[in-house]
């Protein structure tokens, strides 16, 4: 029984080494895994920036939400995933992370080579740098990191999100379903309530 609650919290807490938007110290702290072909996390990551947007323009305190990624990658059933992670991680290098997040979820049917060099070009970023650190595989020790500590966490599929570190069941997880905003959005205000 210790076991099973052991894998609805995160395992490893969100710090500076993560790629995230607000503030680590903010009331609510969503973690996001995903990777950047599964169809259900760009459904999922719309609704929290949908959340994230009305939190911060709302009645609530700016900075009261932080919204952390990090990969999650099923080779078998994603396997443009790693290559795409690879481009967002060498965007990361050049300052355009959250860019390049944006851009690959958008275009998440397009994810071949010469997708990522457009989108890169499109950024404006240094193409030579870009394509020598996906070639020389630069950024997956740390892609691998967070597939580690997803499946710490008890991540099997992406996407899987926990807010305030303990893991969210929607009806996706149970019965596939779309993700739902209103149930999304009580489970965040029920943590930023529990916080306060």
């Amino acid at each position: 029984m210790n076991q099973d609650r052991n894998f609805n919290q995160l395992f490893v807490p969100p710090s500076e080494r993560d790629r995230y938007q607000g503030m680590l110290n903010a009331p609510v702290i969503l973690v996001e895994y995903g990777n950047y072909q599964s169809l259900q996390f760009r459904e999922m990551h719309q609704l929290i920036q949908a959340i994230q947007q009305d939190f911060n323009t709302g009645l609530t305190e700016k900075n009261s939400i932080c919204v952390v990624f990090r990969h999650f990658i099923e080779h078998s059933i994603y396997p443009q995933a790693q290559k795409a992670a690879q481009a967002a991680e060498a965007a990361a290098a050049q300052g355009q992370f959250w860019q390049m997040h944006e851009m690959l979820l958008t275009h998440q049917e397009a994810l071949g080579n010469g997708y990522l060099v457009e989108y890169a070009n499109h950024l404006g970023l240094d193409i030579y740098k870009f394509l020598q650190d996906i070639s020389k595989q630069v950024h997956v020790d740390r892609i691998n990191q967070d597939i580690e500590s997803g499946q710490q966490s008890g991540v099997v599929t992406a996407p899987a999100l926990f807010i305030n570190g303990i893991r969210y069941c929607s009806g996706v997880a149970r019965r596939r379903h779309r993700w739902d905003m209103e149930q999304l959005m009580a489970a965040i205000i029920a943590a930023s309530n529990e916080v306060l």
